[in-house]
């Protein structure tokens, strides 16, 4: 049995079903996500990385494709901002509860406002991370949606 993590414990608590995979985490490896969907025999598309943004000085989470690149002014304009910036590591760490590298969109200590990428619709499983570095999550993404009130919108870039 795996260790439960806050991301774990708020999906049982709100009565979502799941499977997790563990794999050996590389801190000093490139490209996080891409590295565990390789060493858990996943297709990228279906691995979803969780990224801390502030939108207008405001904390928010956005969740999309491990191999695709952010659009700022997409996450800015989907929480109604003008402005998007990468969170500071040490923020996010404090604001989730969770390590960089192992933060979830599910479970954080503050719960903030979340954007899904609207890839994620079109699967019927994704995979996110599961609360600490090495350790995934494999959901529905309606789930993902109904547990953190996701919005969901084009995040990436084209």
């Amino acid at each position: 049995m795996t260790a439960a993590t806050q991301a774990t414990e708020a999906l049982r608590k709100a009565g979502v079903a799941f499977a997790t995979y563990e794999y050996a985490y590389d801190k000093a490896a490139t490209r996080i996500g891409e590295r565990a969907a390789e060493a858990l025999g996943l297709p990228a598309e279906q691995v979803f990385k969780t990224l801390m943004l502030e939108v207008d000085g405001q904390p928010r989470c956005v969740v999309i494709p491990v191999a695709a690149n952010l659009s700022m002014k997409r996450a800015a304009a989907v929480f109604g901002g003008k402005s998007a910036k990468m969170m500071e590591p040490a923020k996010a760490e404090r604001l989730t509860g969770y390590v960089v590298g192992g933060i979830s969109p599910v479970g954080q200590k503050r719960r903030v406002p979340v954007a899904l990428d609207d890839s994620a619709v079109a699967r019927e499983r994704i995979v996110i991370n599961g609360g600490r570095r090495g350790f995934m999550i494999e959901l529905a993404a309606g789930d993902l949606r109904a547990v953190t009130g996701a919005e969901v919108a084009r995040l990436t870039a084209d």
